[in-house]
């Protein structure tokens, strides 16, 4: 599944794989991939501060999850520059979602935040 967030100066994009050699259904353990792919399409460079997550799941469990960059890195894009990544998290259930909030500095030292609207994550071929 694709999700595309659009803010005037980000593009980000999500692509979620379920990772079923990692999952254990008996033990409620249900492991997702999320590959982020981040374009900046400003005329100045920026660079990726600190994250924050919400996850949750089908039972309404949420957790959170802050701190900076991402994947260890905190990226520098030019203009027309891009910045791919893939994560992971486990669910306790088949299905749950994922939101949250990027912030970046501008060239000027100014501040932004990019809004990643929901996107699901779901186990294939479930009955419903």
């Amino acid at each position: 599944m694709t999700d595309k967030m659009v803010d005037a100066r980000i593009d980000i994009t999500v692509q979620t794989q379920y990772i079923e050699q990692q999952s254990d259904p008996d033990a409620t353990r249900f492991a997702f991939a999320y590959t982020i792919t981040i374009q900046n399409n400003s005329d100045r460079w920026c660079q990726l501060l600190n994250r924050h997550w919400i996850i949750t799941d089908a039972s309404g469990n949420t957790e959170e999850v802050q701190g900076e960059g991402v994947v260890g890195e905190q990226p520098k894009l030019n203009p027309g520059q891009g910045f791919r990544y893939t994560s992971g998290t486990i669910l306790q259930t088949p299905v749950g979602s994922m939101q949250g909030t990027y912030e970046f500095q501008e060239a000027d030292g100014t501040l932004f935040d990019v809004s990643i609207t929901a996107f699901s994550l779901s186990q294939p071929n479930l009955v419903h």
